[in-house]
This record gives structure tokens, sequence and C-alpha cells, in this order.
């Protein structure tokens, strides 16, 4: 295998307090996992599992520290983490180490995937770490149990999306965060349509941006630079969501052929 990304995998949302960001998603209409604990028990996540890629909510739990996390928030409340899927994490490391970067071994990991069931499933994936940098930072992974994490009970949403389609960071400099992406992933950065950079994977893509109003209209968006917002494919042509926010009293825009609004400083971009 080349050990380059073969997908987007998963965005991760940083929060102070996950019950919380948990609801903020819940009534914009996504079916959540359980709680479950990660980093050793000081951290825990619930997810928006899609047919292609999910979503990631993240804090600290009670009692618990994390450092990392506590910098995230420093920045803002949001999209912290990118992850790319690959599907041979030695060759991902051996491809980098041959680009000029210095990425450690990959690191294997294991959690459960549902903190009030013991005998849940547990899934178990390898991760790829470069040097953060200051729009987020980009991960590439190795999934080992695929249909421990991907439940089918779970991929069903209210709002009808089906798919990470795109993640968009905004930053000053474009064309430093193409360059340094484009590596990462293993594919070539294209001009995009409207303005900075685009980044297309075999499934997805990453779009590398000075300013994201022409994507998400008027949503208050985090202070670049930042993982600004995501576009989420539905199935069946945006009705779902709409019917879900108008119910929930969410605000939204149309901007485009896409249906716009914000949760847990995250701007949310639903495309039919």
């Amino acid at each position: 295998m080349s050990g380059r990304a073969e997908t987007l995998d998963h965005v991760g949302v940083v929060g102070s307090d996950l019950d919380a960001l948990a609801d903020a998603f819940a009534r914009c209409g996504f079916r959540l996992s359980p709680h479950a604990a990660h980093a050793g028990g000081r951290t825990g996540n619930r997810c928006a599992l899609f047919r292609q890629g999910y979503l990631e909510l993240m804090a600290v739990r009670p009692g618990g520290q994390s450092a990392t996390l506590d910098r995230f928030l420093a920045h803002h409340a949001g999209a912290h983490t990118l992850a790319l899927e690959t599907g041979d994490a030695a060759a991902t490391v051996a491809r980098l180490r041959a680009a000029g970067l210095a990425v450690p071994d990959s690191i294997a990991s294991e959690r459960g995937t549902d903190d009030g069931d013991p005998a849940s499933p547990r899934v178990r994936f390898e991760v790829v770490m470069p040097p953060d940098r200051p729009e987020g930072r980009l991960l590439l992974v190795r999934h080992h149990t695929r249909a421990a994490l991907w439940q089918e009970r779970l991929l069903e949403h209210p709002n009808g999306v089906v798919a990470l389609e795109e993640v968009v960071a905004v930053t000053a400099s474009p064309a430093a965060l193409a360059a340094a992406w484009s590596v990462l992933a293993g594919w070539p950065a294209v001009p995009d349509p409207v303005g900075g950079y685009a980044l297309p994977l075999p499934q997805g893509r990453i779009r590398m941006l000075s300013s994201a109003t022409a994507l998400c209209g008027d949503q208050p968006l985090p202070p670049a630079p930042c993982l600004a917002a995501v576009t989420l494919r539905t199935g069946d042509g945006n009705a779902s969501v709409r019917h879900v926010l108008d119910r929930a009293g969410i605000g939204w825009e149309p901007v485009g052929d896409a249906v716009v609004t914000c949760a847990g400083g995250l701007a949310l971009r639903f495309r039919g």
C-alpha cells in the first residue's frame, strides 16, 4: 500500500462540557453514540457516525485533566482535530519520513464504545501524529475494528446525514497550509473555486481558505486560524434537516445549495 490518505475519517469537536456539546448536536438531528472514555479515562467522547466518516465530540471528564484540550479551548471551542484514514500506518510513516518529516512511529490504541456497558464492542486503531499546526491537528488513522465503531444502529440520523463530505480550514496562509497538508495526505492540492486551495482525497476533500464567508454566510466562526466548517451530505435533498432545525427553533440560512447553521463552535453545511 502507498500509505496515502484514502478518505476523511473524522473531525474532532472540543467543548468544556460533553453533555452540553452533545445536546447541541442532538438538537441538530444527530444520533450520538453513548459516552465513552479515552486518554486513560481523562477525557470522553460521543460520536455522530455516518456511512462515510464521523464527528467526534470531546471534553474532559469530571475530575479529569487534559493539557491538550485546555490548550485547544484557550483558542476557541469547536473543531481542533482532523483525521484522515490510511490503509497502512507503517507505510504512512515511511512515506512521511521519506518526505523529510520527523514523525514518530504509529501509536496503537484501544477503547470501549459505551461506558455504561462493559461488554460493549472495543475499537482498535493506529494513529500517525505529525506535529500540530495552528489551524488544527491533522492525524492519519488506520482502523482495525471498523464494525465495532460504525455500528449499524447508529448510522441513521433524523437530519438525514450520510457522509462527511469536506472540511473547511481558515488561515491567513492557505498556500502554506495546502503545501503542508498535501504532503501529509499524499495528494496534490488544487485551486479552490472560491479562492485558496482544495485537497481532494479519493473520498472527501479539505478546503483551505482565507475566509469562509462565501460558504458559511453570516454564521459565527471561530477566530482564524481554525477548522471552521464541515460539509455534510444528506440523502434527501436536505428535507429532513430543514424540518429538524425548524422544529427545534434553530436558525439556519441557505448559502448556495447548502443549509448552514452552527453548533459547538463549528459551522455545519448540509448539502443534499
